[in-house]
């Protein structure tokens, strides 16, 4: 998909950070788009800036991605207003509370769960399906992160969810792959992106400190997004990723090289030991 006039973006968590960035990043190129999330107000000033600023059609839907029929409920809005999805960007996520992985309450498991990966899950079954019998060229992306193929301790919750969406793109890239459908998967693992992301996980927290080890982790990660690239940076990647069909969408995840390559260097190390006979080790 080289061109995105005349062809419709989806995106989830639209009215801030990363979401608004694809949001404008894909307007830019002259794509209608949905924008849903759970502010109306910001949704509805997001929707009117997108087309004062870019003339394109855009319409703002309210939907918590952690309810399955209220994910359903935004494909049938963004097929009654244009008719069809080209593309469907499963952005919304949520920071976790910061503590060891056997401290997070399991209430927090379940909150972070339920938008990080269930939001996708819900996406997914909600749109693919009319993707495909629609027929026409697609493109599926998914937002996970930087903590989805690295380790962060201390958000043990949030990485969980987050290696969930990166294998759940991979599976699907097979299945489409499989089938020959005419959809593209692209999986987005951001590095720091300013956004208020880290106010969020603060809320996750009753006011008590945190333990210091958690306290390291949260000032690391807050220095972080503070540095980070923007949002529309962000889009402009991700954008990019899906025109050049892409899987993997590293915006601003440079600095993560040396952590990447060192987990692959284990498992192919792993790997190598188990193809040898025992008698060799």
């Amino acid at each position: 998909m080289k061109e995105f006039n005349e062809k419709v973006a989806v995106v989830t968590g639209a009215d801030s950070g990363i979401g608004r960035g694809i949001v404008n990043a894909f307007a830019t190129s002259g794509a209608d788009v949905v924008l849903a999330g759970l502010a109306a107000p910001r949704l509805e000033a997001a929707a009117d800036e997108v087309r004062c600023d870019h003339g394109v059609r855009a319409e703002a839907v309210v939907a918590d991605v952690r309810d399955a029929e209220a994910v359903e409920a935004l494909a049938d809005a963004a097929y009654d207003a244009f008719g069809a999805v080209h593309v469907v960007c499963n952005n919304a996520g949520v920071a976790s509370m910061l503590a060891s992985t056997w401290e997070q309450p399991l209430a927090d498991w379940r909150d972070v769960l339920a938008v990080n990966l269930y939001g996708v899950v819900h996406g997914v079954r909600a749109f693919v399906p009319r993707m495909l019998a629609g027929g026409e060229e697609g493109h599926v992306v998914n937002v996970s992160s930087m903590g989805g193929v690295t380790p962060t301790p201390q958000v043990a919750s949030y990485c969980a969810s987050k290696h969930a969406v990166v294998g759940l793109s991979r599976t699907l890239r097979e299945e489409f792959a499989a089938t020959g459908a005419p959809i593209g998967v692209t999986v987005v693992c951001p590095g720091g992106v300013r956004s208020q992301i880290m106010a969020g996980a603060a809320k996750r927290h009753d006011g008590s400190p945190l333990a210091p080890a958690a306290q390291r982790v949260l000032d690391r990660l807050a220095a972080t997004v503070e540095a980070g690239i923007t949002g529309d940076e962000a889009g402009t990647v991700i954008r990019d990723a899906v025109r050049t069909k892409r899987f993997y969408a590293f915006p601003n995840g440079a600095a993560y090289f040396g952590l990447v390559e060192d987990e692959h260097a284990q498992m192919e190390a792993a790997l190598a030991a188990e193809a040898r006979p025992s008698w060799q080790l």
